[in-house]
């Protein structure tokens, strides 16, 4: 992941603003259909919970998310003044927000129900597709950073690459996360085509509550200073994670 991506409201969207009922609906049912978990944030992005689209109603004007673990956390979403929502459907990014999240109970279980947006974001640039990393052989990045009195390589896996970053899993919150951190001489290790030098630029962090509860920390990094060469093999390598992909959805191997 390169960035954060801007959040709802700021300037410069309007070429990717969709204003269209029939197209907004279309896209909430397509993050329903494809079963994508999505970001449903609060306080300016500083707590941010994963859900899922469960019923997208054009009838009743709703929209049903799962809802958050825990009655606390579902009382904070629910009093929020506003409710933003980020998820990828076709490697673009989809934005939307709300100012009226409520409680309900959908299929038998709790949820989340506010009305169809008016408008969502549709970032259609090139540095937004990204592409999920195998979860069953994690993509590993190397980070040297000062531990005791020695520096250590510290070993992460990666959730998503793109060609302008990547977004990572510091389970144990040993980095430092604040914006604008660089770390050089970082590694790259990608299947097949081994070790690429890297510098990262930590753009974003969030503490993510996944939906056993637990706590993780995603850390979002652009790359900063990357060679051609570089860059070339990781487009490449987004290919081959693309035709694998796509082979295992049409059944070929």
């Amino acid at each position: 992941m390169l960035s954060a991506p801007p959040i709802l409201g700021t300037e410069n969207q309007s070429p990717f603003q969709v204003d269209s009922r029939r197209e907004i609906i279309a896209l909430l049912r397509g993050l329903k259909e494809s079963n994508q978990l999505i970001g449903m944030m609060i306080n300016s992005g500083s707590e941010i919970f994963i859900t899922t689209v469960l019923d997208v109603d054009d009838a009743n004007n709703s929209v049903i998310v799962d809802s958050a673990p825990g009655q606390l956390a579902n009382q904070r979403i629910v009093e929020a003044p506003r409710v933003s929502f980020e998820g990828l459907l076709d490697r673009i990014s989809i934005q939307f927000s709300s100012s009226g999240v409520q409680r309900t109970v959908f299929e038998n279980r709790p949820a989340l129900q506010f009305a169809i947006p008016a408008s969502l974001i549709r970032l259609q640039r090139r540095e937004y597709y990204r592409i999920n990393t195998p979860v069953s052989n994690p993509i590993r990045v190397l980070i040297p950073v000062p531990l005791a009195d020695a520096i250590e390589n510290l070993k992460l896996s990666l959730v998503d690459i793109s060609c302008g970053g990547v977004a990572m899993l510091d389970e144990k919150k040993v980095l430092d996360s604040t914006i604008g951190t660089v770390y050089e001489n970082c590694k790259l290790d990608l299947p097949s085509i081994g070790l690429l030098d890297v510098v990262l630029q930590v753009r974003n962090s969030q503490d993510v509550i996944l939906l056993n509860g637990k706590t993780n920390r995603r850390l979002g990094c652009q790359f900063v200073h990357m060679s051609n060469a570089v860059l070339a093999n990781i487009q490449r390598y987004i290919m081959k994670l693309e035709r694998e992909r796509n082979a295992k959805l049409t059944g070929i191997r």
